[in-house]
């Protein structure tokens, strides 16, 4: 119930002239032309995308999980290099703090790292936000 209220405000603050599309299959919306888009968030489709490939399960992480996630990934940052309009996304950092307990977050934390700089280096400009304060990486 709180979740589906956070949701709620959040679609409710978005501009009436917004398209929304609330998905993680971002290569065709990278794929197509016209109004910005805006990507929110990067963490996110990391988690379900890691859920589709069964990365939290070493097993099944060894035996050809990761290689299926580093495929996902090659295919998300290829199309936002090839994408024909003007797009943001918003990702977070969760590096910067404590090392996760488990292997699961040990492991989300350093796939989100490298999705973060696989994605950042086909961008024209990149800027890390802190306590709202902008940092521009490049650009």
């Amino acid at each position: 119930t709180e979740w589906a209220a956070r949701v709620a405000v959040h679609r409710e603050r978005r501009p009436g002239s917004w398209r929304t599309a609330e998905t993680c299959d971002l290569v065709p919306l990278l794929s197509e032309g016209g109004a910005p888009l805006l990507i929110d968030c990067l963490s996110l489709w990391l988690t379900d995308a890691m859920d589709s490939v069964g990365a939290w399960d070493d097993a099944v992480w060894a035996e050809g999980g990761e290689k299926a996630l580093r495929e996902r990934v090659r295919e998300l940052t290829e199309a936002v290099r090839g994408a024909r309009r003007t797009v943001v996304a918003v990702s977070n950092e969760v590096g910067s703090g404590i090392v996760p307990a488990t292997a699961s977050g040990r492991r989300y934390r350093d796939e989100l790292g490298r999705l973060n700089a696989a994605f950042a280096s086909e961008c024209e400009q990149v800027v890390l936000v802190v306590a709202g304060q902008a940092v521009v990486l490049r650009g």
